[in-house]
């Protein structure tokens, strides 16, 4: 039987999406767990640890006022200038109450640096709006107490129900394209490792800035081929596209903040996974 940690009531931002829902299932046994949703959906209705949150119209300290959690992870998705006005309040909130705030960042918040892989010091700096989005979050939870802060910078996320698998998978049956970018170098992870990671996190009281990559690096197109013939495509169409004449990182290496071998992975594990 499962043993049930009640010292920590978590509320996951996002509890919907692909990342949040993968984190509510990893946690849930463990914690008491709940969760936002904005999508209608009848079982997230009838589930008492969900809550309905539209950030465009409601109220976030409602649901905390209701959840009182001790830990709350931010998988938030939607208008960057609403999202931002959602994390100043969890900053205020979180530094009042004395609990923890998991935020999911990622990778783009280096997107201005293509020369080398990012590491877990680096100074961040971004061309994308996304990334720009990031790094304002970011710096608004860097202001909090060290321990109370931990920032999960992710590279792509891959996984058997992950959108970038569904939306390939629908390529090849519509015989469309497969973008590709060849000159990008990157690292990458699935939904299993991030949050087996986030539980560690957790369990271990840690905080501070992770980097949650694999260990090795690969190429954009060679990957996403390696992911077609895993899924059973040897026909699949390929669109290259080039941004830049010469390679480009989109890279988040650990060096500093790092986790137990068995929480690490390489990108060949990945594949693994995918063939299950």
């Amino acid at each position: 039987m499962l043993k049930r940690e009640d010292k920590h009531k978590i509320l996951i931002l996002g509890a919907n999406g692909f990342l949040g829902s993968a984190a509510y299932k990893e946690l849930c046994p463990y914690f008491k767990t709940y969760g936002t949703y904005n999508t209608p959906n009848k079982s997230f209705e009838k589930n008492h640890h969900f809550y309905h949150y539209n950030i465009e119209e409601d109220d976030v300290y409602e649901i905390l006022s209701i959840v009182k959690p001790t830990i709350i992870i931010s998988a938030l998705r939607g208008d960057f200038s609403k999202q931002t006005i959602v994390h100043e309040h969890l900053a205020e909130y979180v530094f009042s109450k004395k609990i923890k705030l998991i935020f999911l960042s990622s990778a783009n918040v280096f997107d201005a640096y293509s020369k080398y892989p990012s590491y877990e010091q680096d100074k961040t700096y971004s061309n994308s709006v996304y990334g720009h989005f990031k790094i304002k979050i970011e710096n608004i939870l860097l202001r909090l107490p060290k321990k109370q802060v931990a920032i999960l910078r992710l590279p792509m996320v891959f996984g058997n129900q992950s959108p970038r698998i569904l939306e390939i998978l629908q390529h090849i049956k519509e015989k469309t394209p497969i973008e590709v970018f060849p000159n990008l170098i990157m690292n990458v992870t699935t939904d299993t490792k991030v949050t087996q990671q986030i539980h560690y996190i957790i369990n271990r009281n840690k905080y501070g800035i992770f980097h949650l990559g694999s260990n090795d690096l690969v190429h954009h197109d060679d990957f996403i081929k390696e992911i077609t013939k895993i899924l059973g495509s040897h026909k699949a169409l390929f669109k290259q596209v080039y941004t830049t004449n010469d390679d480009r990182y989109l890279a988040v290496l650990p060096k500093y903040n790092l986790l137990p071998k068995n929480l690490q992975l390489l990108s060949q594990d990945i594949l693994t996974e995918l063939k299950i």
